[in-house]
Formats: C-alpha cells, structure tokens, sequence
C-alpha cells in the first residue's frame, strides 16, 4: 500500500485518504515523501464511499512518529463523498495530545492563530471546488474547531470561475501561511491572481454571492431532472446524500448481463466517448473492476476510489457558473446521447443474432 520516493527526512510518511484523483497522490511523492494510501469504507444505508477512520487510527498506531502529515478531501466525485474532517482533526489533536505534548520542545500542537509553532502529524485538506458548497465549508469551520487542521488548499478555477492555475491555500494557524509564504521561490505567473482580482471586482460581493445562491436553487432542479433521466433507462440514482455537488447514476442496464465483464467495460467506456464526442462536458462513466497502476501503486477499482464498488456509473455535477438554460440543454443531450447508444447496440445484438442464425 505504499509507494517511495528518495527521502532523507526521519518523518517523512503521509496518509492519504484515498480519492482516485492523481494530482494530490502525485504531488506527495514528488515533495520526496512515502505515501500511504487509506482505504476508503462504503456506507451501510447509502452509496456513498467515504474515510474508513478505522484505518486511519491503525496507520497513526502503525507508523507513530515516523508520520509527517494526514491529507484528506472535501470535493470528489460521486459516490466518493467528502472525507469526515472534523472527526479525522479530533482524531489527529488526540493522537498528538498523547505522543507529543511532553516532548522537550515545549511546542503545542492546537490550531491557533497567535504565531506559536505546532508539533506533531499535520492535517492538509484539499478543498479544490468545496469554497461553493455551504454544507462543506460548515464540516471544515466544525474540523478547525474541535481539532487539527493546518493548511487548506482550494482552486480558484472551480470557486470563481477564472482559468485554471491558481490556488488559494487557507489555515486557521497565521505561522503556517507566514512560513509558506516565506518559502515561496519567486518567478510564478501572476496571471491566476490578477485573472482573480478582476473577476472578484466585476462581480462585486453581492455579485458573488448570487451565483452561490443560484448553484443552490439549481442543485434540488439538477437532481429531481437526473432522477427523472435515470428511471426513463431502467437506472436509478446513487443515494450519496453527503455530496452536494457531484451527482451519479447507475448503469447497470447499459450492457447485456451475459456478456463477460472486459466486454462490458468496454461498452460503457464507449458510452463515455460517446457524451464527449456530443459535447456532453463535465460527465464521467466508470466501469466497475478497473485497475491503474500510479508510480508503483496499483488502484483496484479506479474511479469510484474503492476496491470492489458494485455498480458501473456516470457522474455529473452541478457548479458554480451553471444556468437553468445550460441546464436544460444538458440533459436533452445526454438523453438524446443516451438513446443513440441504446440503438446502435440493439443493433449490434441484432446483427450478431442473425449472423449466428
């Protein structure tokens, strides 16, 4: 489960609550560090995957004071939902209470704002597009407060609508913007934060928060209209209540249940290829079983970010920037995509039936 870079740092281990994204895993490794993938649990009543903290508390025990940093996230994909911060910062403040409050360095390990340095496993979130979920920025306000919590990393492309490359890197402890700011080498860009500044004037506060509230009217629309789609196909919708802005559906019924689970995968793949050649954007099919080898580590059921997730599925979610028009434009084309496939593979069947008659 683990995956090494060249290190020479004694406490140079990260746990990674798995998200089947590449970026955050990419970048641990990259910084000389050893990361441990966390397997994430499926929830009893729902679909969701979400932090499995059993692991999480046999990997602090495992791995002790060898551990630098705890990453964990608040925006992914369906039926991934965000991780549980806050019991995930209590879990770490607890840990670093017991293991390193007598240490002779006299540091404390609390989230605080008054410049003292902390001790012990960090705890970085990757925020990416959460900034525009209320229900998520009400997780991390309660994480912050009752735990561990040092930085916060979001994208400014995802929360206001400026082109991709800018970040916006957050935390409840001053010292800790105060030293990345100090180790930052100079000669990046400006480009993502004036693109910022001038979005952030021309739409004003009041500006800003009207497309806030717009993306929350629309959420309840966009789900009752994926619902309605899903149920016309013999689909139902995954129940992942805990994500408020990717949503996901089943495609269970896609493919023929006799063929052999390669040839399935293959098909529903096809249907993905086929939302984008239509400029069906923003959508994402995963077939169930795939596998992905990243830097040495392989991922059994890639996508879904859980080993043996059950079902084969499509996402699409609902952001800041979506209008009800593009809305409604949305789902005519994926219906229109939908029954397209649906007709070409009726006609495949048939045509392979003839050729064995």
């Amino acid at each position: 489960e683990t995956t090494t870079s060249t290190t020479t740092s004694e406490r140079n281990i990260v746990l990674w609550s798995r998200i089947d994204q590449k970026s955050c895993y990419k970048a641990i490794l990259s910084a000389g560090l050893t990361c441990i993938v966390l397997p994430t649990t499926t929830h009893p009543t729902t679909d969701e995957v979400s932090t499995d903290l059993n692991a999480l508390q046999h990997a602090l025990d495992k791995y002790s004071h060898r551990i630098l940093a705890v990453i964990t996230t608040t925006s992914c994909f369906c039926p991934r939902v965000p991780d549980e911060v806050d019991k995930v910062a209590k879990l770490i403040d607890a840990w670093n209470r017991q293991n390193y409050n007598n240490d002779d360095d006299g540091t404390t390990n609390t989230n605080n704002n008054s410049g003292e340095t902390t001790a012990g496993i960090a705890h970085v979130i990757n925020h990416a597009y959460g900034l525009q979920c209320h229900q998520t920025n009400k997780l991390l306000n309660r994480a912050c407060t009752i735990g561990r919590v040092d930085a916060i990393i979001c994208s400014t492309d995802k929360n206001f609508l400026v082109p991709v490359g800018g970040a916006l890197i957050l935390s409840p402890n001053d010292q800790v913007i105060a030293s990345i700011s100090k180790n930052y080498p100079g000669r990046a860009s400006a480009s993502p934060m004036v693109d910022l500044f001038i979005t952030l004037l021309s739409m004003g506060l009041n500006g800003y928060k009207g497309i806030l509230e717009e993306r929350r009217r629309l959420v309840d629309v966009f789900r009752v209209n994926l619902d309605a789609l899903a149920k016309k196909f013999g689909e139902r919708m995954l129940d992942c209540p805990r994500n408020t802005i990717s949503f996901g559906i089943t495609l269970d019924t896609l493919v023929n249940n006799d063929e052999d689970k390669k040839k399935k995968n293959v098909q529903i793949t096809r249907f993905g290829s086929m939302l984008f050649t239509r400029c069906i954007s923003g959508t994402r099919v995963v077939p169930t079983g795939e596998t992905k080898t990243i830097s040495g580590h392989t991922f059994q059921g890639f996508g879904s970010s859980y080993d043996e997730y059950p079902h084969s599925y499509m996402t699409a979610a609902c952001a800041v920037g979506m209008g009800e028009e593009e809305m409604t434009e949305f789902f005519e084309r994926l219906e229109r995509c939908w029954r397209e496939y649906v007709r070409k593979r009726e006609k495949e069947v048939d045509s392979k039936l003839t050729a064995e008659n």
